[in-house]
C-alpha cells in the first residue's frame, strides 16, 4: 500500500503544479477597435467598477495625475496622424492619463506605454500632446469605467470617457480627405512602374503569357528612374526564354553594373553566371 500510495504521488506530482486558481478580474480588461473615416484606432484598457465608493473627489482625487483606469497603462494607437485641439499627434501608440476637475480634465497622451499605472519617475519629454476638455454631468450613474470611440464622421470622431457621474469626449481629426484624395489620384493615374514589375514577375515565375510579360517589364523599366538591377535581371531572363540569348546578355551585363553599384553580391553572381551561360 505504501509503494502504491507514493506512486499516486509521483504522478499526481506534475498535476498539481501545473494546476492554476482562475479568477475573474476586479478590473477586467477591455478592448475596442473603430474605423473612424480611413484611419484605425485602438484602445486597450483595464475597467474599475465603483462598487458603491465615491469615485471622482473620492477614489480619483480631483487635480491630480490618474492612470485612467485601472492596473496597465490605458494603451490608445492611431492608424495614421490625428489632429487634437489644433495640434498634430502622429500616428501610433500612446499612453492616456488624465487630470479629472469637476469642470473639465486635462487628457495627456504619453509615449511610454510600459507602466503599471502611473511611472515611477514622471518624464516631461514623453508628453507629446496635452490638452483639456469639458465635463459634463450624467443623470444616470455609470458603474464600470468606460471608453468608447462615439460621434463619428468621416472627418472625426470622440474618444469617449465615462464614470460615476462623469463624462468627457475628446475630439480627434483624420485626415480622410488627404488619404481618399491620394487613393482617388493615385488609382486614376494608372498603374506604377512596381506594379507592372510585379504582373512580369508573376506571369514569368507561373510559365504565363511570356511576350505579355516582356511588354510588362519593358513598360516597368520606361517609368521607372534608376532602372534597379532586379528589374533588369527579369527582363534578361524573358529575354532567354524568348530566345533573344544576345538581348539577355546585353541587359544581364547591365543588371550587373547596377548590382555591384548596389554591392548586391548575391545578384552579381546571378548576372556573372547567367552571362556565361546565355554567351556560350
Amino acid at each position: 500500500m505504501k509503494k502504491l500510495l507514493i506512486a499516486m504521488a509521483l504522478i499526481l506530482a506534475p498535476l498539481a503544479s501545473e494546476a492554476q486558481v482562475k479568477t475573474p478580474q476586479a478590473s477586467p480588461k477591455g478592448y475596442i477597435k473603430q474605423t473612424v473615416g480611413l484611419t484605425d484606432v485602438e484602445v486597450t484598457y483595464s475597467r474599475p467598477g465603483a462598487r458603491g465608493r465615491a469615485v471622482f473627489g473620492n477614489l480619483v482625487p480631483f487635480g491630480k495625475l490618474w492612470r485612467t483606469g485601472a492596473n496597465e497603462n490605458t494603451i490608445v494607437n492611431f492608424s495614421d496622424d490625428v489632429v487634437i485641439d489644433g495640434k498634430t499627434l502622429k500616428k501610433g501608440k500612446y499612453a492616456i492619463y488624465t487630470v479629472p476637475r469637476i469642470e473639465s480634465w486635462d487628457v495627456i497622451f504619453y509615449l511610454s506605454t510600459d507602466n503599471w499605472g502611473l511611472p515611477e519617475s514622471w518624464n516631461e519629454n514623453y508628453v507629446v500632446l496635452k490638452t483639456t476638455v469639458k465635463e459634463d454631468a450624467l443623470p444616470t450613474p455609470v458603474e464600470t469605467f468606460t471608453i468608447g470611440i462615439n460621434g463619428l464622421d468621416p472627418n472625426y470622431g470622440y474618444l469617449e470617457m465615462a464614470w460615476e457621474n462623469s463624462h468627457v469626449a475628446l475630439k480627434f481629426e483624420v485626415p480622410t480627405a488627404k488619404t481618399a484624395t491620394a487613393s482617388i489620384e493615385k488609382t486614376l493615374a494608372g498603374p506604377n512602374w512596381n506594379d507592372y514589375f510585379a504582373a512580369s514577375q508573376y506571369l514569368f515565375s507561373s510559365n504565363g503569357n511570356i511576350e505579355t510579360a516582356r511588354v510588362y517589364i519593358d513598360k516597368a523599366l520606361d517609368m521607372s528612374i534608376d532602372k534597379p538591377y532586379y528589374v533588369l535581371r527579369l527582363k534578361s531572363q524573358i529575354q532567354a526564354k524568348q530566345g533573344d540569348k544576345k538581348g539577355a546578355v546585353e541587359t544581364a551585363k547591365a543588371s550587373l553594373a547596377a548590382a555591384e553599384a548596389a554591392s548586391n553580391a548575391d545578384y552579381v553572381k546571378l548576372n556573372k553566371d547567367s552571362i556565361a551561360e546565355w554567351s556560350r
